[in-house]
């Protein structure tokens, strides 16, 4: 078992503290019986991030980290840039628990940036590149935060302009740091913290911070549909065994190779895909942008042996993928947000089903499984210490085994409230502490063990002429269509039904829409009730964003309402 600084500290004869040390003012930490179960049974250790780590950089510091497009850093490198930084940012007067809202594009420096800040002890608030004011404004004022990362390099966007004015609106961002680009002053520029700061002197100031295994080490953003994001604190201790848990179940190993071009500080690729393959001695690839050529190139050099793949990543892929210019034959396994049945067809590689929420339970599919339980459901939690209750909507009830309900978690790395947000969390725990995540999903049994099939969400219903259709059931079964690389499905106003169903739909390279009636044949076969069938078909290049990056349902509500209404305007003037 790895020491802690925290533990280091105790006198002799003691036993290490099982609790944290300091507790952060907002940040609702786990109940003593929890940890003391969870540690007694080996779930939880008294390690930190920065401890599991180093000790996969001692056991493989020859092995490459990250790689890209003339980039190539061994663990040891990477050990010892983030170290450096860790130094620099204490130097610069930050203290450990600080809060540094990281507002970067993949690359490099973020992944430098975020292991100075788990070893300083600083607290990385996880947003996104496309955030603007409203919620960086929001989460930095929420979380105090000191010091302000951009990217400093994005011709699009003057992110050092934004950050300075966002200076001027949170009082305690005192410090505004730039990843990449030309200097500017008055802005910290990360190249230059870290070359000012050697090795040695960067460790001699490490020594004086106490790393504590259960306290904060990242505030993640959760995946709300509308609105603001909220602060989700992930500890030390639990996130790292989040990212062990993952390894285990997926059996990463240290010589594979990840491609992963979706934005890492979104928790599934922290928690799931980089994290788990740094805290294993594997490789993490850096994708410089999205282009095709650029993705198909990367693979071509890298030859990933696991991938993540979302339906927009998989869309500007497939014509390549056709033509043989993507080569998948090193791969052992491909991430997959659902349709793995369908995507391990186009791909020729064994998919995994995934369903995660940033507040805690991680699902996957399973190597072993049988061709029905990965051709139908979203798989299994990774650890066996996850609790999972499904209840009838609306109550504390459990449902019947294979009924549709609201499925609650409870388990060693599930969270036990957002930070500062008390009438939310007395919505959203029940009255024994479990998270209710507002899903809709339901159990099958395959070979004596439980899976489980997400459904939809509690809230996202249309009603049509006071029929309740299920947003995801529909999506679930249009994405199956040929045609289709992406699909969302929303009402519209109706003055005879209420509402109406449209199906949002990015398409596949090289194939046209299906017309209404087409897409019902499509469902007829499928099975799905004439009722739930899209009224509507809307072809849209790429879906409009929430806050936290995910897909809107609130803003495609409103354009496909627009549009509703202006081909009205224009009939009645015709």
């Amino acid at each position: 078992m790895t020491i802690t600084k925290n533990q280091a500290s105790i006198p002799a004869g003691s036993m290490p503290l099982r609790h944290v040390a300091a507790p952060i003012t907002g940040v609702v930490y786990p109940p003593q019986r929890d940890l003391d179960r969870y540690l007694d049974e080996g779930a939880l250790t008294f390690e930190t991030m920065a401890d599991g780590f180093r000790s996969i950089v001692r056991q493989y510091p020859d092995n490459i980290a990250l790689l890209g497009p003339d980039l190539r850093i061994t663990y040891r490198e990477l050990d010892g840039l983030s170290s450096r930084l860790a130094g620099a940012f204490l130097k610069q007067g930050l203290q450990p628990l600080d809060r540094v809202v990281f507002q970067l594009r993949d690359s490099e420096q973020l992944i430098i940036a975020f292991f100075a800040c788990i070893k300083a002890g600083l607290i990385p608030i996880c947003t996104l590149a496309a955030h603007r004011e409203r919620e960086i404004g929001y989460l930095a004022k929420l979380g105090e935060a000191k010091l302000h990362i951009v990217q400093g390099d994005d011709a699009k966007f003057d992110s050092i302009g934004f950050a300075r004015k966002m200076q001027e609106t949170v009082p305690s961002l005192r410090l505004i740091m730039q990843a990449r680009g030309e200097a500017e002053e008055g802005v910290l520029l990360q190249d230059e913290l870290v070359a000012g700061t050697s090795l040695e002197e960067a460790e001699r100031l490490l020594q004086s911070v106490q790393l504590d295994p259960f306290q904060v080490a990242v505030f993640q953003l959760s995946g709300g549909t509308t609105g603001v994001p909220k602060i989700i604190p992930r500890f030390h201790n639990e996130y790292l065994y989040n990212m062990r848990a993952v390894a285990q179940w997926l059996d990463y190993r240290p010589g594979d190779v990840l491609f992963m071009p979706q934005p890492m500080v979104h928790n599934l690729n922290m928690g799931c895909c980089f994290g788990p393959f740094l805290m294993t001695g594997g490789t993490v690839t850096v994708t410089p942008d999205l282009q095709p050529d650029t993705l198909i190139s990367l693979i071509a050099t890298t030859k990933p042996t696991w991938l993540m793949l979302g339906g927009p990543i998989i869309a500007r892929l497939e014509a390549a993928i056709h033509d043989g210019r993507v080569d998948l034959s090193n791969a052992r396994g491909v991430l997959v947000a659902n349709s793995a049945a369908k995507l391990q067809e186009l791909l020729g590689v064994r998919t995994y089903n995934v369903f995660g929420i940033t507040e805690g339970v991680i699902m996957f599919g399973h190597r072993d499984d049988s061709a029905a339980a990965h051709d139908s459901t979203n798989g299994r939690p990774v650890s066996a210490w996850d609790d999972i209750r499904i209840l009838v909507p609306g109550t504390e009830q459990d449902a019947k085994p294979g009924e549709i309900g609201e499925p609650a978690f409870k388990g060693p790395y599930t969270i036990h409230g957002y930070y500062r947000a008390e009438e939310r969390n007395r919505e959203t725990f029940t009255s024994d502490g479990y998270y209710r995540s507002g899903d809709l999903m339901y159990t099958k049994e395959f070979d004596g063990k439980t899976y489980y099939v997400f459904c939809g969400r509690l809230k996202d219903l249309v009603s049509r002429g006071g029929e309740k259709i299920n947003c995801e059931e529909v999506e679930l079964a249009v994405a199956g269509h040929p045609a289709v690389a992406a699909i969302a499905a929303v009402g519209f106003p109706c003055p005879i039904f209420d509402e109406r169903l449209c199906a949002a739909m990015v398409l596949r390279e090289g194939f046209v829409a299906p017309s209404v009636a087409e897409l019902g044949a499509f469902l007829e076969n499928y099975g799905l009730a004439k009722f739930k069938w899209p009224e509507r078909i809307e072809v849209l290049d790429a879906f409009p964003l929430t806050a936290s990056g995910k897909l809107s349902k609130e803003k495609l509500r409103e354009l496909v309402k627009a549009n509703v209404e202006r081909e009205l305007a224009q009939q009645q003037a015709n």
